[in-house]
Order: structure tokens, then sequence, then C-alpha cells
């Protein structure tokens, strides 16, 4: 299991993502307008880098949803490997089975 303050601190941050998102693409998108003037994609650059740098979507963490492990991440699933390899033992998983030969 994770720690607590981690999966909370990545639930800020997905939060933090979906509050800031039509700003941070306005201003990402003016920023690489070739169209506009120097001075105000400099002004846009500036503003981007003045947001909070969890609300940048790079920041969020795949986590798995049962344990909140970081690694070994099925986005399939949503969940690491290890549960679900729990889960495909039990049964819980439709059409997944445990391997043999």
């Amino acid at each position: 299991m994770a720690k607590k303050s981690a999966i909370e601190k990545n639930e800020r941050r997905i939060r933090m993502v979906h509050q800031a998102r039509g700003k941070r693409e306005r201003l990402k998108k003016e920023a690489y307008d070739k169209t506009v003037p120097l001075e105000e994609r400099f002004e846009a650059i500036l503003k981007l880098a003045a947001m909070p740098r969890n609300s940048a979507r790079v920041r969020i963490r795949n986590r798995c949803a049962i344990s909140g492990r970081p690694r070994g991440y099925y986005r399939k699933f949503r969940i690491s490997r290890i549960a679900i390899r729990d889960l495909a033992s039990e049964g819980q998983i439709p059409g997944m089975t445990k391997s043999s030969w």
C-alpha cells in the first residue's frame, strides 16, 4: 500500500489540472502562435510560467486504484500488476486465467 500522503498529493494534482485546463491551453496556444506579436507571446510565456507547477498534466502519476502503487501500472485496467494477479487468481477479471505450461 502506498503512502496516504503520496496518493492525496496526486489527487490534489488531478484537481488542479482540471481547474487550470482552460487557462493553460489558452496561454499555450497564444505562446506558440507565430502570428501573434513577440511581446504578447513573451507575456503569455511569463503568465504560463507563473502558474502552479502542479497544474500541468505531466505532473500526474498513474497509480493503482486499489493499492495506490505507482509502478507496474496497467492502463487498460487502471490497476497495478500485483492487483491484477490477485483479482485474476480469484476469478474477478472475466476472461483472464493464470497461464500454465
